[in-house]
């Protein structure tokens, strides 16, 4: 894992890419990653964390 940096996808995108780098990342699906992510949206928590991760996470552009 050294020297991997984690992006925002701008190919693998559904609103802001955050699952799909996060995929692309750890090389699993990225829908994977949104159905977890949509389950914890859920709570409310996962969209804070969601909107964070959007504005941390830099793009791959």
């Amino acid at each position: 894992m050294k020297g991997r940096k984690l992006y925002r996808s701008s190919t693998n995108r559904m609103i802001a890419g955050v699952c799909g780098g996060l995929g692309e990342y750890f090389n699993i699906d990225p829908t994977i990653i949104r159905l977890v992510w949509a389950l914890i949206g859920l709570t409310g928590a996962g969209i804070a964390a969601y909107i964070i991760a959007m504005i941390i996470i830099p793009s791959d552009l």
